[in-house]
């Protein structure tokens, strides 16, 4: 009186080729998400996006003044 092992089918999905509306759910509403993202992670971002931009910022600005300098 042992236990009786169980034969179990795999499930398997697949999209049809003919099928449109595969990713539609990702697009919809995408503003809405995009701000729901930014407002649970404000911090986050600005710690990411401020070192970032003020590089950019920096970088602009040197080039900037290395092409003033060589004018003449």
């Amino acid at each position: 009186m042992g236990k009786q092992p169980v034969r179990m089918k795999a499930v398997v999905y697949a999209l049809s080729p003919f099928q449109q509306k595969v990713m539609t759910g990702l697009w919809k509403d995408l503003p809405n998400k995009i701000h729901h993202k930014i407002s649970e992670n404000w911090i986050s971002a600005t710690l990411l996006l401020t070192p970032l931009v003020g590089t950019y910022a920096y970088v602009q600005n040197f080039k900037e003044k290395e092409k003033l300098e060589h004018r003449y």
